[in-house]
Formats: C-alpha cells, structure tokens, sequence
C-alpha cells in the first residue's frame, strides 16, 4: 500500500483532447517518516508521516524532541498509517508524489465541513408533516422516534444534531494528472472537507521513498567544478617556465661578448 498527505485545493478542470475533466487539485508532500512501528515493539506494521510546517513556538518539547529524530522538529501534520507487512524505511526518508503515477486508483480521507445544528429534514432528508388540515408547527418534526413497548429510544435513532465536521472516505477515485515539479495530485472529481483541509491518499502498490542524502548528492558536482582555480594557478607556473629560458638566452650571448673584449686586450 502506498499513501501521501496533502492539502485539497480548489476544484478546476483540465482538458484531455476534447474533453473536459473536473479535477481537485491536492497539494501533496513531501511527507517525511517520523515514526517505524513493528511488530515486535508495537504489536503491528506502521509509519508515522509529517507534513507542512509550523513555528518551533506552537510545538510542545515533547513533540519537538520526538520529530528531532527525523530531523525535521516543525511539522504541523502528523500521522499513522497501518501497513500489511514490514517495509524497509529509515527515520527521515521523504515521500513524494512520485510514489504516485497518472491513472491510479486512490481513496481520499479527509474531514467533512462542519454544518453545526441541524433539524431531521436537513441531516437526514427526512420528508416533514404535512402543512395542512389543522397541522401548527410540525412541518419540520421528526415525528415518533420509537414504540411504546419498550419505552425508550434505541441507539442510533435519526434525530436532530450535529452535522459533518466527521472523518468521510471517497473510494475508488482516479488520479487525472500529477505535477512533480510542484508537488500536485489532479484528482478526478471531488474531495471530502474545506479547501486547505488535510486529506489522505491511499492506494495499491510499492511506497518509494527518496532518501534526504541524495538531494546532497546532487548538489556534490557542482562544488567539485573547480577546474577555472587550476586553470588560474597553471598560467603563473607557465609563467615562470618561460622566464629562466629568456635569461639563459641571455647568459648565451653574454659569453661570446666576453670571449671579444679578451681577444682585443691580447
């Protein structure tokens, strides 16, 4: 199983040929590893992922020291997916949207809005009473909520209250497009929760990690391009080279002078 966090953007579309495809964008990682759990230690397979970031000053020291492992001690999201079996990963590996390809099925976990108190007919679509024939203020009601046998209501019973603002998963959505540059999922539809919510990607297949070290790598050659300062230090060495053969010649020339000046004084 591979997974990634993210923040849902804007809805927008995007075309394939002559067709267009409404999409949700998710800005999604890197997402850093902060926690291993084992069977062993743990009782079961997991990783702990961070995302996005947040002041060093909103963040407990418990929770600090905890994500210094990991090297990163700023993260603003943190979060434990199950795996099915052990996977090889260290403490700071990143995943990215690479772990991801176009065509792939995901399901999207997020937090639906929250709509506060609402009466029967709004949260669950019930039908109301009807507005005539001697009926006051019972359009709206719920109406019985249970016989009179057992004389108390079961649970689970459809009733007034609080709505959304609770943990909603879409399945089966497919990925229309991916930008790695930018780090950006185009889901194909729509996602649960508000734009900037956290939403959690999931699907079938290898988790890749791109280790932080290779980044150092990378950057590597550029220093090592140091063949202009060799190049700056061999031209004064040519330099110097040259010069004792001009005095040589001029060593050469003096002598015969001299060899003249004695033959004149014999």
């Amino acid at each position: 199983m591979k997974f990634i966090l993210g923040k849902k953007l804007n809805m927008t579309q995007i075309w394939e040929g002559d067709k267009v495809i409404p999409v949700n964008p998710v800005a999604a990682g890197p997402c850093y590893v902060t926690q291993i759990k084992t069977d062993k230690q743990d009782g079961y397979f997991a990783l702990q992922l961070g995302f996005d970031t947040k002041k060093a000053k909103n963040i407990n020291k418990p929770q600090r020291l905890h994500l210094a492992k990991s090297g990163h001690d700023n993260l603003k999201y943190l979060k434990e997916l199950r795996l099915e079996a052990p996977i090889e990963a260290k403490l700071g590996d990143t995943v990215t949207v690479a772990t991801f390809a176009k065509g792939d099925l995901v399901d999207a976990t997020g937090t639906s809005k929250g709509k506060g108190f609402q009466g029967v007919v709004k949260r669950w679509g019930f039908h109301g009473f009807r507005k005539t024939h001697g009926n006051k203020d019972q359009e709206r009601h719920s109406g019985s909520v249970g016989p009179k046998g057992p004389a108390h209501v079961f649970k689970g019973t459809k009733m007034g209250g609080q709505m959304g603002n609770e943990q909603v998963t879409t399945t089966n959505l497919e990925i229309a497009d991916i930008d790695i540059a930018n780090n950006i999922i185009y889901v194909k539809g729509a996602l649960p929760g508000a734009v900037n919510s956290l939403v959690i990607l999931k699907g079938k297949g290898e988790l890749k990690f791109s280790v932080p070290e290779e980044v150092k790598e990378e950057v590597a050659p550029v220093v090592e391009e140091t063949p202009v300062e060799v190049k700056a230090e061999e031209t004064p060495v040519e330099a110097k080279e040259e010069a004792p053969v001009v005095e040589e010649a001029k060593t050469e020339e003096a002598t015969p002078t001299e060899e003249v000046k004695e033959e004149v004084k014999e």
